[in-house]
């Protein structure tokens, strides 16, 4: 194994946030915040981790002055590969195309997705792609969660991917949600102002930070329409795109997004809600809008699928 894939650590008074021991899988989320607490589950239970010489289990207890080495596993790799999937083309020209993204489909692949992915659908699509950008992200200079709907933007060539890019950095890029959230949101417009880091207590959740940590993120929202069963369709205008922004941003606020399984609000409201039969969350990217490489600006829509069409029936209905 290289030594590049092994860490030791000592458990130190530090890490133990005055505690007197912490468990080894919340102790090496503390030392690697950028992967999943699962994810290190896994590497514990595949004997991977010593504690003091000896493999261990995810619940054991480390403490002062414990000896921690952990030996990552070799990543499998990922190979890219063209996979014949329908996509929904908005608008292409030579240098973008834009992709109507249906729920269910993961944008590129990683753990746990390794094909049947949206970069999978655009190398059928668009062979020349793999040149562009980063080798598992070709083309792609934002994203869309799994289970969100709506518009996204890839880009064909270089220049347009680093004028996107920049775009995107600069916050000169208009986006447009529409996410129907439990309960009857009050004032009718908002900003929500709060920084965005990795819930430490679960690595696959986004939470709010305090101020001065995490990242800087955004999100103004106004409210479209309410709907009898207290729930309320709103209007969102993420400035930056942090991941699960517009997610954690209105659960922070005490309204969260209808079917959203990560982020979910009080037993009540997910009980009034299941008889509108969404097997995903209500939040869909209706609209985003760009600087051209001609110097235009350009606005791309993408209409609300059936799905979430037929749950604003429904709510009309009651």
């Amino acid at each position: 194994m290289s030594k590049k894939n092994q860490k030791e650590f000592k458990v130190k008074k530090t890490d133990l946030a005055s505690k007197s021991s912490l468990r080894l899988d919340l102790f090496l989320s503390q030392k690697f915040p950028k992967l999943t607490r699962s994810y290190l589950q896994q590497v514990i239970k595949k004997g991977c981790v010593l504690v003091n010489g000896a493999k261990a289990k995810s619940s054991k207890r480390v403490a002062r002055g414990d000896e921690v080495k952990i030996s990552f596993p070799q990543p499998e790799k990922i190979e890219l590969k063209p996979e014949e999937i329908p996509l929904d083309v908005v608008y292409e020209d030579s240098n973008i195309i834009v992709i109507n993204k249906p729920a269910g489909l993961v944008v590129h692949p990683g753990v746990g997705n390794k094909k049947g992915t949206l970069v999978n659908a655009l190398l059928h699509h668009l062979p020349k792609l793999g040149r562009i950008g980063s080798k598992l992200r070709p083309g792609i200079v934002h994203r869309l969660d799994k289970d969100t709907s709506g518009v996204m933007i890839v880009a064909k060539n270089d220049l347009a991917f680093q004028d996107l890019v920049g775009q995107f950095k600069r916050h000169q890029v208009q986006k447009e949600y529409l996410a129907l959230v439990y309960g009857k949101v009050r004032p009718k417009r908002g900003k929500i102002i709060a920084p965005i880091r990795r819930d430490y207590h679960d690595r696959k959740r986004m939470a709010v930070a305090g101020m001065g940590k995490g990242k800087e993120a955004e999100t103004k929202y106004e409210v479209e329409k309410y709907f009898k069963d207290q729930f309320t369709l709103l209007r969102i205008f993420p400035k930056t795109g942090r991941t699960h922004q517009v997610r954690v941003h209105l659960n922070s606020i005490g309204y969260s997004i209808v079917g959203d399984k990560t982020y979910k609000p009080k037993q009540n409201f997910v009980n009034r809600a299941k008889e509108l039969d969404l097997e995903r969350q209500f939040l869909h990217a209706k609209s985003i809008t760009i600087k051209l490489l001609t110097g235009k600006r350009k606005k791309f829509s993408a209409a609300l699928p059936s799905d979430l069409k037929m749950v604003l029936k429904k709510l009309t209905e009651l």
